[in-house]
């Protein structure tokens, strides 16, 4: 069996990971510094941690299910006692980006991550219905790119990625250059910042004396639609003409000029990663 160290593995993120690697062709060394983090996994699947060393020295895997902000540090911190060969995959574009992953060319680096349940699926099950982070029940697509190593590590690696995100449909090759354009530039500085203005205008509309929950009901049945439309997930569907003249109206009023260039430019990309991680901090 594939050897894989899981670090991390009693935060938040390392517990789900850890969930689903259970039954799994991987033999999982789970390794956790914190006495609660510890506890939690214990509690979650029942998996005892190792020392850190140990599940390192003949790992072909190491995953680092930490936060962004740390996995630089971290990686520093260990690329001495990964041996010649073996895959880290790291759970974000950010810190690879942001070139905070150390030198260390016979060491293969795989970056991944999930693109979360789609609005439009086929869910009908209460479990997957509400499993909006995916991992869990729903299924969703993955993001995968092989940032150094050789290309038969490429199937490797989406096989880690499809075990720990899984049920996984669709696995997009991307770089990861592309992958931080996903994300954060599209979808935590355009489409998140979007979700919460759509939020504060909901808000708004309630202040002014709509009642609120017919303001929510009203407006996520027109976001359900509008983006089927503008998806074309409803090949028939057009916006009216009264909506048209809406949104010709209410672009100039709403976005600046150039937006789409300053949100996607390569250095505002590689700054907004380069804020998200930090300084690199070698261990």
């Amino acid at each position: 069996m594939t050897k894989l160290a899981l670090l991390g593995a009693g935060g938040k993120m390392g517990v789900r990971l850890a969930t689903n690697l259970q039954g799994s062709p991987f033999d999982v060394s789970h390794v956790e510094i914190s006495a609660e983090g510890r506890s939690r996994l214990r509690s979650a699947v029942g998996a005892e941690c190792v020392e850190q060393d140990q599940a390192l020295a003949s790992a072909d895997v190491v995953v680092l299910a930490v936060p962004d902000r740390l996995i630089g540090q971290i990686a520093h911190g260990i690329i001495g006692k990964v041996r010649s060969g073996a895959t880290l995959v790291v759970l974000d574009a950010a810190a690879p980006h942001a070139g905070q992953m150390p030198d260390r060319k016979d060491v293969t680096y795989f970056v991944t991550h999930p693109c979360h349940p789609p609005i439009f699926n086929d869910e009908t099950t209460p479990q997957a219905r509400e499993d909006f982070f995916g991992g869990i029940a729903a299924k969703q697509h993955i993001v995968c790119a092989l940032m150094q190593g050789p290309e038969e590590h490429y199937a490797l690696g989406e096989s880690v990625a499809r075990t720990i995100y899984k049920p996984v449909m669709r696995a997009h090759r991307c770089t990861v250059e592309q992958i931080a354009i996903l994300e954060p530039a599209l979808s935590e500085t355009v489409a998140i910042t979007m979700c919460l203005a759509v939020r504060e205008a909901t808000d708004e509309a309630a202040r002014r004396g709509v009642p609120k929950q017919a303001a929510v009901d009203f407006v996520l049945g027109h976001l359900n639609i509008g983006l089927a439309i503008a998806f074309n997930i409803m090949p028939e569907g057009r916006f009216s003409d009264g909506a048209l003249h809406a949104i010709e109206k209410a672009k100039v009023q709403i976005f600046r000029e150039g937006w789409l260039d300053r949100v996607f430019d390569p250095e505002a990309v590689l700054q907004s990663v380069r804020d998200i991680c930090g300084p690199a901090k070698a261990a």
